[in-house]
């Protein structure tokens, strides 16, 4: 069974589906015979290399109380289901086009998932940057990917239009941001799911197959 799932790495509830993704898969009983596949959403191609969330909030107009609660309550929700640290508010952003062409280079050497989910666990944990060629080569060989390799396929754009197409893909099956997730070309789920309600939808799946 095939489950994707649409993601950008600064979305905090992307980081959360994909923890509690994680987390439904641990608790079925078929989960080595589960493809998890991990594809790219640029939610905003037109940020600068480095913002920091406060200031992104500034620009849609919520700031001090208002840009509170919009953030905090992402924070409890990952604490809650044991994801720590999960910093959402304090932190730089950034344009998230070429983590995800490295993304899309790792996938294609078999490091899919486990570089996805360091991705998320560096940003929101460690409020680790990776929206430059040099940050993401470093993060590239902490994982023991080629640097060099690697930085050849950002600066060459190797893997932009691979970013574009999985993009494309989630317009065409009806996804108007993410976090989502497709199981097993039966259902859709929007947004960042409960464990249950991720397990419930895998387990029929599992069922209908």
């Amino acid at each position: 069974m095939k489950i994707e799932i649409w993601s950008d790495i600064v979305c905090p509830w992307c980081g959360l589906a994909n923890y509690r993704l994680d987390e439904a898969l641990a608790r079925f009983d078929h989960r080595d015979q589960v493809e998890v596949v991990h594809r790219s959403f640029v939610m905003a191609p037109d940020l600068p290399e480095r913002i920091t969330q406060r200031e992104l909030l500034r620009r849609v107009g919520k700031v001090g109380q208002a840009a509170e609660d919009y953030i905090r309550p992402i924070e409890r929700l990952a604490k809650r289901d044991g994801l720590q640290p999960y910093e959402v508010m304090d932190r730089d952003m950034g344009n998230t086009e070429l983590i995800h062409e490295f993304l899309a280079f790792a996938a294609d050497h078999g490091g899919n998932t486990v570089a996805w989910r360091r991705a998320f666990r560096d940003h929101f944990g460690k409020g680790r940057t990776l929206f430059s060629v040099d940050s993401v080569v470093g993060f590239a060989a902490e994982l023991g990917f080629d640097g060099a390799e690697v930085r050849r396929a950002l600066t060459e754009r190797r893997y932009r239009d691979r970013v574009r197409q999985d993009h494309q893909a989630a317009l065409r099956l009806g996804a108007g941001g993410v976090p989502f997730t497709v199981v097993d070309d039966r259902y859709g789920l929007y947004g960042a799911q409960e464990i249950d309600t991720f397990l419930r939808a895998i387990k029929q799946a599992w069922d209908e197959s």
